[in-house]
């Protein structure tokens, strides 16, 4: 699934050259190089990631950016079994949920490769080892807040794991002997999260980072917002199917527990607890859909177990088995000699050649979206207005005047007049940008394909422009090369 798309996460690149920061230049960014706008420090939360993605790609090739993803996805599968048999069910290994897991999980995190992966697993393994936590293996409390130290590094998801111990704590508050221990641990996680290349402050930047408003990027928005109505319905089946089959499970145990006159003591107040937060975040922003689908397969497996095992008979589960072996046999045929996903709709390959080849230098203004892939490729070239690192570099406002820009607001041009624009890389879907850049008499159209444009100042025109090569796999061949160097 991930060796089809189409193309590769938009902030893969910014990634990269934090990577190539620490291992080739020997320290982690923390001022931004890449914008011809204000900045202010750069508190990368993600730049271990960038360190192992750079890594991968240096020594192993780019292909290997897909096996690391695969890899990570293995470790969440590995300790969502190690879950489940700690919660009693012995063998966890019904193929057609796994296959129906892994469609629904890869679905929503296919696209290679991103940070998050490194969250979804780190929150995988916290479950698990709060689960033994729970059974009385204490001493495996220590491990929680190593691993925040090395999440903390990797990605700013590692709040979800402080929230998990919290929600343990919670749900274990009548459990005087396990609730101290799950105090003390979350006050010893917490504490580490000062250490990070930006110490104390850094804990000041996640808050932000993780409570900001973000209304313009899609993956932010609600489950159920206009855009994503109609969008992730393999999801939707599997939510429902959690919430339906779990009330079904509470209203048996009620029932039990009322025909022998006991009060309900069989309910788990903390595995409830778990999916109720994770649910609601799921349903409050898309991008957080994995969390639901980890909790929700370690938490209602056995309950899935049960109902599946009564009424699929066992030669369905064969035959799952063999169509599953055949199918990722093919697929592993299929993607050997298959290159990264190049992107060729998504990304403006042959305008960056352009500028790149006719050698035309100034500060270029994109979509954000693409922005890092523009700085990866064209860096000293040219800078950028901004990136998807906009939390992490960029002051507010900068995002406001860029969505002014494309809505052809009152203040329109205020992007091009305020801050030194010398080029506009532009997408055609913006139909009325690109009138009105048409109309202007300070700027000339010097490329244009079916999906980007290339503006540039008219003092910058020249007589003649070399015209970049169309063939697909120059692209491909030289897609990880950049100019950047440290």
């Amino acid at each position: 699934m991930t060796s089809q798309k189409l193309y590769l996460d938009y902030d893969l690149w910014a990634r990269l050259i934090a990577g190539m920061g620490v291992i080739e230049g020997h320290h982690v960014l923390k001022t931004d190089f890449l914008s011809y706008t204000p900045t202010h420090v750069w508190y990368d939360h993600e730049y271990g990631s960038g360190v192992i993605f750079y890594c991968f790609l240096k020594y192993l090739g780019s292909y290997s950016l897909i096996v690391l993803q695969a890899l990570l996805l293995l470790g969440v599968v590995y300790f969502l079994i190690k879950t489940i048999q700690k919660r009693g069910i012995s063998s966890p290994y019904n193929l057609l949920y796994w296959f129906i897991f892994i469609c629904i999980f890869m679905n929503k995190t296919c696209i290679p490769i991103r940070c998050q992966l490194f969250s979804y697993l780190c929150f995988t393994l916290f479950i698990y080892l709060l689960e033994n936590i729970r059974q009385g293996k204490y001493k495996l409390s220590f491990l929680l807040p190593i691993i925040t130290i090395l999440w903390n590094n990797l990605h700013g998801g590692v709040v979800s794991g402080l929230g998990l111990i919290f929600l343990y704590f919670v749900g274990e508050i009548t459990n005087k002997k396990l609730r101290k221990y799950l105090l003390t641990t979350l006050f010893v996680s917490t504490i580490c999260l000062v250490i990070n290349p930006w110490g104390i402050k850094f804990i000041s930047f996640l808050i932000y980072a993780n409570t900001m408003e973000r209304p313009d990027v899609v993956e932010w928005l609600g489950l159920f917002s206009k855009i994503h109505m109609l969008n992730h319905i393999p999801f939707k089946i599997f939510m429902m199917s959690i919430i339906s089959l779990e009330i079904f499970v509470i209203h048996k145990i009620f029932k039990a527990n009322k025909s022998l006159k006991m009060t309900p003591v069989n309910i788990d107040k903390t595995k409830y607890l778990v999916l109720l937060v994770t649910l609601y975040l799921a349903i409050s922003h898309v991008k957080l859909i994995p969390f639901f689908i980890i909790s929700g397969t370690a938490f209602c497996y056995e309950d899935f177990a049960k109902y599946l095992e009564t009424k699929i008979p066992k030669f369905i589960n064969c035959f799952c088995a063999v169509i599953i072996f055949l199918i990722c046999t093919t697929g592993f045929v299929y993607i050997i000699n298959k290159h990264v996903p190049l992107g060729k709709i998504i990304y403006p390959h042959r305008e960056v050649e352009f500028i790149k080849i006719n050698n035309i230098k100034g500060n270029i203004l994109s979509n954000f979206g693409y922005g890092s892939f523009i700085a990866y490729k064209l860096y000293p070239q040219n800078k950028i207005y901004m990136d998807g690192r906009y939390e992490e570099v960029y002051n507010e406002n900068l995002e406001t005047t860029m969505k002014n820009f494309y809505l052809l607001k009152d203040n329109w041009d205020e992007i091009l007049t305020k801050y030194p624009t010398d080029i506009i890389l532009l997408d055609n879907m913006y139909n009325n940008v690109y009138e009105k850049m048409q109309t202007q008499q300070d700027w000339i159209k010097v490329y244009d394909t079916k999906i980007f444009s290339v503006f540039i100042r008219k003092e910058l025109k020249k007589e003649e422009y070399i015209q970049p090569t169309e063939d697909v796999r120059y692209y491909k061949n030289t897609l990880f090369d950049t100019s950047v160097k440290f």
